[in-house]
């Protein structure tokens, strides 16, 4: 193997340590300098090719995980559970907590862009999940020491639903119970009363509303639709149940 530099070198076998692999785990050292190396690094190759095989990566652990962990829940709660596990404000958390930013070559305009961190975080991470897939294409290298995080983070979800991304936890809720999209529909209303909110949402599963919500963008005002009509399909499920 070849590294950069002995202190790059230093670097990486210590993140890996803070993973808490073993000491001659086979990881592809190569592969995991090119998936620490942003975009602005002005190196030749980058992060970004390995971030596409980490999407899919990532999104496999977690559904394993929680096929396994919850085998009671139906496919579409999985799939809206799964949306919070692998957003990028759940990686970057989970990033955090490992220093990964710490490891992560970027260039000077990367580096003093603090809105960016959460982005460029959850990326490195989902790359260096591809790495530690890719050097045994299998799990192994990976679930011993992400699945403590995801059990916390789905009990943190399962218990407060705020925490969720509700647009993309009411798209897989309704896909797995509707086969449907949701479909938001969009109106400005201007300031009213006072207060900023420009845009009335409202969200339709099989051309009924179960959500409207206010926002001074539109983003804004499909989250609280979606928060709306996410919580009211719960009850309906839960009255069925």
């Amino acid at each position: 193997m070849s590294f950069s530099s002995p202190y790059r070198e230093t670097q990486l076998r210590q993140l890996v340590q803070k993973l808490g692999l073993p000491e001659r785990s086979p990881v592809l050292w190569e592969l995991l300098d090119v998936a620490l190396t942003h975009p602005t690094a002005g190196a030749a190759v980058n992060y970004e090719r390995l971030e596409f095989v980490g999407d899919a990566v990532v999104r496999l652990v977690a559904a394993e995980f929680l096929y396994e962990t919850y085998p009671a829940l139906p496919e579409g709660e999985m799939s809206a559970m799964r949306s919070g596990l692998v957003s990028d404000r759940t990686l970057a958390m989970i990033g955090d907590r490992y220093g990964l930013e710490r490891y992560l070559m970027m260039g000077p305009s990367a580096a003093a862009d603090p809105t960016g961190h959460d982005t460029r975080v959850a990326a490195a991470f989902e790359a260096v999940l591809a790495v530690l897939y890719l050097s045994q294409r299998s799990l192994v290298l990976i679930r011993p020491w992400l699945d403590p995080h995801l059990q916390e983070m789905a009990t943190i979800i399962w218990n407060d639903p705020a925490r969720l991304n509700y647009k993309g936890a009411l798209q897989g809720l309704t896909q797995g119970r509707f086969g449907v999209l949701p479909d938001y529909r969009i109106t400005e209303v201007g300031h009213t009363h006072g207060h900023a909110e420009r845009f009335l949402a409202q969200v339709f599963v099989q051309d009924q509303c179960y959500g409207e919500g206010k926002g001074q963008s539109k983003k804004a005002a499909e989250q609280v639709a979606a928060r709306v009509a996410f919580e009211a399909l719960h009850q309906l499920s839960d009255s069925d149940s």
